[in-house]
């Protein structure tokens, strides 16, 4: 099969409109299930299948070697999926996000007092569970193990730590 397509290849290089047609055809199952794996759209991705076989069309001669077919339509389809993209991206910049206001700064800062307060008045055992697990991210099992707790003790410890600190901030439970 790879001497066939070899052939084919060749023949249309050398202008032979059968062997294009038949090249073009074949090709573009594979070139359309490539570019559905690329491009953010389907309709983008079917664009690109059709500009890559128009490319394959134009510039079958350009080739240099018969088994470098596969790669150059996926490069061709790749930048065609990328110069879509950036198109979108062009047209429809991402707006940046507003820098929070001095307002929303100071709001934020009390925020993390309030919380900082009420996790600095809980019970030492409570405490240690708490920013373990929720400030620091452990694991249950892991801060059950550094504590020396089972994991059911740990658990309970944690939901009445965090039942306190809501309590604490006012936060309906």
């Amino acid at each position: 099969m790879a001497d066939l397509d070899e052939q084919l290849i060749r023949a249309a290089q050398h202008g032979d409109v059968d062997a294009l047609s038949t090249l073009v055809a074949d090709s573009h199952p594979t070139v359309r299930r490539f570019a559905r794996t690329l491009c953010a759209t389907p309709e983008d991705a079917e664009d690109a299948a059709q500009e890559a076989l128009i490319i394959l069309y134009r510039k079958i001669g350009m080739l240099r070697a018969t088994s470098a077919l596969t790669s150059w339509m996926f490069r061709i389809i790749r930048n065609e999926c990328l110069r879509r993209a950036r198109a979108v991206l062009r047209d429809h910049p991402i707006a940046p996000e507003p820098a929070p206001s001095a307002e929303d700064e100071a709001l934020r800062q009390l925020e993390a007092q309030a919380v900082a307060a009420a996790i600095a008045r809980l019970p030492a055992d409570q405490r240690s569970v708490l920013v373990l697990r929720d400030v620091q991210g452990y694991s249950g099992p892991m801060v059950a193990k550094a504590l020396g707790l089972t994991v059911p003790a740990m658990k309970s410890r944690l939901h009445r730590a965090r039942t306190a600190v809501r309590e604490s901030l006012g936060a309906p439970t």
